[in-house]
């Protein structure tokens, strides 16, 4: 496979404070960020082979400018209790060559990347999915290599998602075409809910999906 899973985030309350759960289960903390004309800040968690971004709107005029709009990061915020799946995937290259992402996509360019960056967000999704997004640029390079990977509950690898859908939601194309590639899995739940598997030192799963709709599961590292 020459394509992914590069990182996910979760829509949360401002400041993040859900975060406390995932140090409570053993992670370490990243860096978080500010995304200038977005309106958006975070919090992150890093893992060799990505990371786990908390998401909210810090300034609602630019997350629902012109620009950013499009997007649909303002109403998939601020619909996050109200029926709106919190969730989004963000799919890269695993090597130098760049591959097409296997769903229709449009081009999202930030103030914040470098003019010759853009974000491709695959079209036609809705707001009871997960957001699918693709960067064109190698793996590697959006895991900071300065930032902790090392946590106490032995997560190493992050290696893929599963997401649960509410069972009357119908997933679009795009939806398909991701699952059909093998870049994440659907499955029938409740409510939304995300499951991310990892290599890990220490076998078995933390579920978080009471403050965050995650679950964590890991299993014995190949070597």
């Amino acid at each position: 496979m020459t394509i992914a899973l590069d990182h996910i985030f979760i829509c949360c309350d401002p400041a993040g404070p859900e975060a406390s759960a995932l140090l409570d289960a053993g992670l370490v903390e990243g860096s978080g960020n500010v995304h200038p004309g977005q309106g958006t800040s975070n919090r992150r968690f890093f893992f060799h082979g990505g990371f786990i971004e908390l998401l909210w709107v810090s300034n609602a005029a630019e997350a629902q400018s012109a620009l950013t709009a499009p997007t649909r990061l303002w109403p998939r915020w601020q619909g996050r209790k109200l029926g709106a799946c919190p969730f989004g995937i963000a799919f890269s290259p695993t090597g130098k060559d760049v591959a097409n992402p296997p769903f229709a996509t449009w081009a999202y360019k930030p103030t914040y990347l470098p003019a010759d960056k853009q974000i491709w967000f695959a079209q036609g999704t809705t707001l009871k999915e997960p957001e699918l997004f693709y960067l064109a640029w190698p793996h590697a390079q959006t895991s900071l290599a300065t930032q902790p990977k090392e946590h106490l509950n032995g997560l190493v690898r992050l290696q893929a998602a599963s997401v649960g859908l509410p069972f009357d939601t119908q997933i679009t194309a795009a939806s398909a075409a991701a699952q059909a590639a093998g870049l994440l899995q659907f499955y029938v739940a409740d409510r939304y809910e995300l499951q991310l598997f990892f290599e890990g030192n220490q076998p078995g799963s933390i579920d978080l999906r009471s403050t965050l709709g995650l679950v964590l599961s890991a299993a014995p590292n190949a070597a």
